[in-house]
């Protein structure tokens, strides 16, 4: 098992879904860092995971297959880790395979929307800018910064991109049963990602935490780029206590341009909360 106090960065993206480094790149920046483990947690794909894993194996660094999977609930879409996973599990495989299909859709639907703002070629444009790795709606942003139209990537989201903007394009994704049965049929634990992010009231986010617990969720993740400030950890690991859930920590880094997200940087989990890697073992001779 690893320890409690392991260095373990548990939420990163590579270009396989909407990060800026490859996979191996990104590993390698993670043993830059001194990071003892790492997932690689790509949007609904597991595409990078082999190329991950090797250039782990390569760093001697300790290396746990992910994947963050789209979740529609209440009419919100939320993000849940799947942890210590096996990518060639037949239920997950499928599952992604068919939100996979559905982020096809909106890429278009999106580009449509685009092109009606003026924006030239947007769907080849965002193919060219995902280089083989799924279009989303980062690849559409760093279009409008390219064009101008934006003089930065949260501003793309802001003015375009996000709910109720003139390029946003309502999805739904898989229903939160759907998605932790599959992460625990492909043998993985269930993480809750990035809680406070979705701008719930308490009230709210108590029933989305009640609603993740009794679908069979594992953990909850506490410590991230999102919650670094002492009163928002406070607020994240009470949660975890009243709902029973595991801690996880992930910087959910996407992009060196994500000046506030390092590897690294995380701030220690509180000693009342059990952290999700205790219950994961080395399996390739790293300790």
């Amino acid at each position: 098992m690893y320890p409690p106090d392991c260095r373990a960065d548990l939420h990163c993206h590579s270009t396989a879904s909407d990060g800026y480094f490859k996979p191996a790149q990104l590993v390698a920046h993670a043993a830059a860092a001194n990071i003892e483990l790492l997932a690689l947690t790509d949007h609904d794909t597991t595409a990078g995971l082999d190329e991950a894993a090797a250039a782990a194996q390569a760093h001697g660094l300790n290396f746990l297959s992910g994947v963050e999977i789209s979740v529609s609930w209440e009419g919100k879409t939320l993000h849940l880790l799947g942890l210590d996973i096996d990518p060639g599990c037949p239920e997950l495989r499928a599952g992604l395979g068919l939100i996979q299909q559905t982020r096809v859709r909106r890429a278009i639907a999106i580009a449509q929307q685009l092109e009606k703002l003026g924006v030239q070629a947007p769907l080849p444009r965002a193919e060219a800018l995902a280089a083989g790795g799924q279009v989303t709606r980062t690849h559409f942003a760093r279009l409008l910064v390219e064009d101008g139209l934006v003089t930065d990537m949260k501003q793309a989201f802001k003015r375009f991109l996000a709910a109720g903007k003139p390029a946003f394009v309502s999805t739904q994704w898989a229903s939160l049963e759907e998605a932790i049965d599959w992460i625990h049929a492909a043998g993985g634990l269930a993480v809750l990602a990035h809680p406070l992010r979705y701008k719930f009231t308490n009230a709210w986010r108590q029933r989305m935490l009640h609603a993740f617990k009794s679908a069979g969720g594992d953990a909850l993740e506490v410590s991230g780029g999102s919650s670094q400030q002492a009163h928002e950890l406070e607020t994240c690991a009470r949660d975890a206590l009243r709902h029973e859930l595991l801690a996880s920590a992930g910087s959910d880094f996407h992009s060196p341009d994500q000046r506030w997200l390092r590897y690294g940087r995380l701030a220690p989990l509180s000693s009342r909360l059990t952290p999700v890697w205790t219950q994961f073992s080395p399996s390739s001779g790293l300790t």
